[in-house]
């Protein structure tokens, strides 16, 4: 890990989550995202203490604990550490086990629980400019992958984007995206464009992207989503559960899953599948005690 610049005052580490990281003239610094858990943060701490840095403000894209699993090494480290997020990912972060919760669909059992304690949120930000120790930052609306994903705009015009568009490098390696709402997504897709920045960083990508290149990933994104829209659209031709229609999609596809990623993708077909009953496209139907989905 090493801390890159990417323009004026504002740098990225790159690591399996990018953080982001906004240095202040009395070098305290604001991080983007904080890894995964204890041993991640630790390893952003030594990058960060290693270019004379103080950790004092942590901005978190949304409650995924890739993202904000380091969050309580830093406020039990540095006192007064302040933490910021959106309204509804305050939620999450501070019922840490609501997402496994929420994709099991009752308290999970242990292997699928977050190994994570929860997080306190300090401060909500809201959309459009924020002041944090007097800089300003714009917060954006990216809702799709999450409940509600922001994404960060730093004054020199670097843009971190967290999980709100997915790299070649993890559409290849997870080509079945994981999604809350789709219809969200599709916005956030198109809203992307307009995003008044030079400089783009996704959490889990090789090195910082521009304009030109952020465009073709949008497209790359719209067109895996309607995809596997079209896909299932076709499998439901004849009626299928929603474990028959993941194991066509898994096969079809060569997804390796597992256990934890079995309830991960389960999640994601259901918003395709109320994306698609939504607007009509699909039916259902209780046969026998099984919940049937056709065109």
């Amino acid at each position: 890990m090493e801390l890159t610049k990417i323009n004026g005052n504002t740098y990225y580490i790159n690591a399996p989550t990018n953080i982001g990281i906004y240095s202040y003239k009395n070098k305290n610094c604001m991080l983007i995202d904080t890894g995964k858990n204890n041993t991640a943060a630790r390893k952003i701490e030594q990058v960060i203490l290693e270019n004379g840095l103080h950790p004092k403000y942590i901005v978190n894209t949304h409650s995924h604990t890739d993202h904000c699993g380091g969050n309580n090494y830093f406020k039990n480290t540095y006192t007064g550490c302040i933490t910021y997020t959106s309204s509804r990912e305050k939620l999450y972060m501070e019922s840490i086990q609501m997402f496994p919760t929420m994709i099991y669909t009752c308290l999970p059992p242990k292997q699928l629980e977050e190994d994570c304690k929860d997080v306190q949120v300090d401060f909500i930000l809201e959309y459009g400019m924020n002041k944090i120790n007097d800089e300003k930052f714009t917060v954006l609306d990216v809702r799709g992958h999450s409940t509600e994903h922001i994404a960060i705009l730093t004054p020199d015009r670097v843009c971190f984007l967290g999980d709100s568009i997915f790299s070649d490098y993890t559409l290849d390696k997870y080509p079945f995206p994981l999604l809350f709402n789709i219809q969200y997504q599709f916005d956030t897709l198109e809203s992307i464009k307009d995003i008044d920045a030079d400089y783009f960083v996704i959490s889990h990508s090789d090195g910082v992207i521009n304009k030109q290149q952020l465009e073709k990933l949008i497209v790359r994104n719209t067109e895996n989503i309607h995809r596997y829209l079209d896909d299932i659209v076709e499998l439901l031709e004849k009626p299928l559960t929603k474990e028959d229609l993941l194991e066509n999609i898994v096969i079809l596809n060569d997804i390796k899953m597992d256990y934890r990623e079995y309830y991960l993708n389960m999640s994601s077909l259901s918003a395709f599948l109320a994306y698609l009953q939504d607007n009509g496209k699909i039916k259902n139907s209780l046969e026998n005690g099984k919940m049937y989905y056709y065109v």
